[in-house]
């Protein structure tokens, strides 16, 4: 297995809204499907650092730790009869031209690059984070504010589901998909006791998702994180020529 990208992943929030499938059918890859959480699609706003970067175990010089912010939601793909489950970002947003160019090219994502900012306080007891991206001289933010310490997320929950997603998808075109996978071990969460979002999803993500901005989260979490390792290897699903 070679292994592309090695990074540790911190402080991982998830802005979680229930979202009409109409709205993600467009940004669907072929050959998955979306993957409800007992009859729901979701959209989740996330924002996360990613810290000590290594592509094939070379360290990124002084650009290896960022801020991301993305937008992403969930799908599931049937292979000999086991289920993959995944995620597809409609836009993944960094700091950095050259990690954004790399990522674009290599991995054929979706990466735009915008200022980004973080600050984070903590005591003995509770936690607070705020991720913040420009976009158009308008400075949007995730702010978090947990409880410490973390805990094993409990099965058969929507946190579960959220966060359990080990394969990305990409639409490389209406007709072909790329699928690759992602590893690190399940993460211990925290109980959030006040958030606030100010995103204007119309401008960072396109018409089709202004309806959030007048969309209340369903919930909001956030996750300890851990080092995660993505796979270089990349299944290439074609059904243009099928």
């Amino acid at each position: 297995m070679s292994i592309f990208l090695k990074a540790n992943w911190e402080n991982i929030i998830m802005v979680n809204y229930e979202i009409d499938p109409e709205i993600l059918f467009p940004y669907l890859p072929q050959g998955v499907e979306l993957d409800l959480y007992e009859g729901k699609a979701y959209v989740s706003l996330v924002g996360f650092m990613f810290k000590d970067t290594k592509l094939f175990n070379i360290t990124i010089p002084r650009l290896g730790t960022f801020e991301e912010i993305n937008l992403r939601f969930y799908v599931k793909r049937k292979e000999e009869g086991v289920t993959k489950r995944g995620v597809v970002f409609v836009n993944e947003t960094i700091p950095y031209k050259i990690v954004a160019w790399m990522a674009n090219t290599l991995y054929k994502e979706h990466y735009t690059v915008v200022p980004t900012k973080h600050s984070i306080s903590k005591d003995d007891v509770n936690q607070k984070i705020q991720f913040d991206w420009q976009l158009n001289k308008k400075w949007n933010s995730i702010y978090v504010e947990n409880r410490l310490p973390s805990q094993p997320m409990q099965q058969d929950t929507l946190e579960k589901f959220i966060y359990e997603h080990y394969y990305g998808y990409t639409k490389v075109s209406n007709g072909k998909t790329e699928e690759y996978r992602l590893h690190h071990p399940s993460w211990e969460i925290h109980e959030v006791v006040d958030y606030k979002v100010d995103c204007d999803f119309k401008a960072m993500y396109g018409e089709s998702f202004s309806v959030l901005n007048d969309t209340k989260p369903s919930a909001v979490f956030i996750a300890k994180g851990s080092s995660v390792a993505i796979e270089w290897k990349r299944t290439k699903l074609d059904f243009e020529n099928a």
